[in-house]
């Protein structure tokens, strides 16, 4: 009787062990940095995407995204870091930086990513975005001229500053609060990449 209770009392343990396990797991479905990296807004919980323009899985996961965002508390800040893996994928990275300066980022984001994915259009040099972007009422000189700016290429440097820090290897990734990092080939897909952001999310809140 003895050595059956023993044995009951040990399955319970095990099972209130395993109830006590978090959902997701640092190494697994994330990733701790091993040096936080600075936020934009130290007075929120930064969501900070590594994307590409040219990405196609960047695309289809931008819409998911942009409805997570929708529907987050004011304590969350989302921001986007343009990844440059070559020197093809700089003027997609300055546009990007170009239009949040000209503040016609929330108009042109997405309209970007379906001028490239959807109507196949190409742009081969600064003129081109230059003309895509007149439809934003923005000159061809204003835009050449941020393009090619001083704070430009300052915005380049510190993204790329970032994405070493959080030793970034693919498109799309999350970075959490500057600590946590999220790919699709950890988590399984687009979908589960935001449920292991709302856990870790919830966890810096309990902090």
């Amino acid at each position: 009787m003895r050595v059956l209770i023993a044995f009951i009392g040990m399955v319970l343990s095990v099972v209130a062990c395993a109830d006590e396990a978090p959902k997701y797991q640092e190494g697994k479905q994330y990733h701790a940095l091993a040096e936080p990296i600075r936020t934009d807004n130290p007075d929120k919980i930064e969501v900070r995407e590594m994307f590409a323009y040219t990405c196609g899985h960047c695309f289809r996961f931008d819409p998911l995204l942009h409805g997570w965002a929708e529907q987050q508390a004011d304590d969350i800040y989302l921001v986007r870091t343009p990844m440059v893996w070559a020197g093809a994928m700089e003027p997609y990275a300055r546009a990007y930086y170009t239009a949040n300066t000209l503040k016609v980022l929330d108009e042109s984001h997405m309209d970007l990513f379906n001028a490239i994915h959807l109507k196949r259009t190409r742009f081969g040099s600064v003129e081109d975005f230059a003309e895509f972007f007149a439809q934003y009422d923005i000159d061809s000189d204003t835009f050449i001229k941020t393009f090619e700016s001083f704070g430009v290429n300052s915005l380049l440097r510190q993204g790329d500053a970032k994405a070493r820090a959080a030793e970034i290897s693919g498109t799309p990734e999350l970075v959490i609060d500057g600590r946590y990092r999220i790919s699709a080939s950890d988590t399984g897909g687009h979908k589960q990449m935001l449920e292991v952001a709302d856990y870790l999310i919830e966890q810096l809140r309990a902090e």
